[in-house]
């Protein structure tokens, strides 16, 4: 009943702050994913051991985050979700993992880094297309920066990679703009679930090289692994799941490019590495449009395409 008397302009707040809530859910995601080239380092196994032992791990939290956390929420669903969005979004976010670690051995990490994150275009191309979410202009202007700012940052580091290796990268960048996509279409149901159903899939295609590649034990490589599964992927992937539901597709992969941007501050963290200038500006580049495009998101028209028209106050 309460509702129903709220004037528009108090709903348009609720729905900004909404709106703000979600994009500080995916950015602290970004920033846990961030963190994953440090722990990685410290484990000496092979990449597909370590993506496969991740994501079991995630999926364990995720499982149990699900069922105490969203026992309400899901209580009231009116449908179950589709299996196509079940295991197409857990297919198409597997294959992003699992292409962009093989990506990384067969070319650079520039290369591969800048290639996966043309996602945002492709998020917004398929969110047009797929979810009727038309990006306004100033995401446009946005993506552009961000396209820029990717091209100087990455500029002392870019070519001499192997072509099987970007086009992996490509590909990845493609799944991971679809992977929102995916998850933004399942926001009024559990976008978590397609999540534990990525994981479980990328942890089952990892089985060969557990047995192949056998992981050497030690304290440290124990606490990395148990660190990106529960934290960097797990907690990560549930704040993601939160913020889809509130922001379009391509602002939450437009947000996600400050992932990248956060590699180089964890580098000076720990070792004490200064990023070079075109770095630093290029990142600089990246943070102004992410801020600009959030801005401008919070001030957007309220009724968007795709979204179903707003009834006058009933007072």
């Amino acid at each position: 009943m309460m509702t129903q008397c709220l004037t528009p302009a108090l709903k348009g707040n609720m729905k900004k702050e909404s709106k703000l809530a979600g994009q500080m859910a995916i950015f602290m995601c970004a920033v846990l994913w961030s963190t994953a080239g440090l722990f990685i380092k410290l484990i000496p196994w092979h990449p597909l051991v370590i993506a496969g032992g991740r994501s079991f791990l995630a999926a364990v939290f995720l499982i149990v985050f699900r069922q105490i956390t969203m026992k309400k929420e899901l209580s009231m669903e009116k449908k179950p979700l589709s299996p196509f969005i079940l295991f197409g979004g857990g297919l198409n976010y597997a294959l992003t993992m699992i292409l962009f670690v093989i990506a990384n051995k067969l070319t650079t990490s520039a290369n591969a880094i800048l290639l996966q994150y043309a996602a945002p275009i492709w998020a917004a191309l398929l969110g047009w297309l797929f979810l009727k979410e038309k990006p306004y202009w100033q995401q446009w202007v946005s993506l552009t920066m961000v396209g820029g700012g990717m091209l100087l940052f990455f500029s002392n580091s870019l070519g001499g990679g192997a072509l099987t290796g970007d086009i992996l990268a490509f590909i990845s960048g493609i799944t991971f703009g679809a992977n929102a996509v995916f998850m933004r279409k399942a926001k009024d149901h559990s976008p978590i679930d397609v999540m534990i159903c990525a994981n479980i899939m990328a942890a089952i295609a990892s089985i060969p090289f557990f047995i192949l590649h056998p992981p050497e034990i030690t304290p440290g490589s124990i606490l990395s692994i148990l660190f990106l599964g529960f934290i960097q992927i797990g907690l990560a992937v549930a704040l993601f799941s939160y913020g889809i539901k509130k922001v379009t597709s391509v602002q939450s992969m437009l947000i996600a490019t400050i992932e990248p941007v956060l590699n180089p501050v964890w580098v000076l963290l720990v070792t004490g590495e200064v990023p070079l200038k075109s770095a630093i500006l290029g990142g600089s580049i990246i943070v102004l449009a992410v801020i600009f495009s959030s801005l401008a998101s919070r001030q957007s028209p309220l009724q968007r395409q795709g979204e179903p028209k707003q009834e006058g106050s009933q007072t």
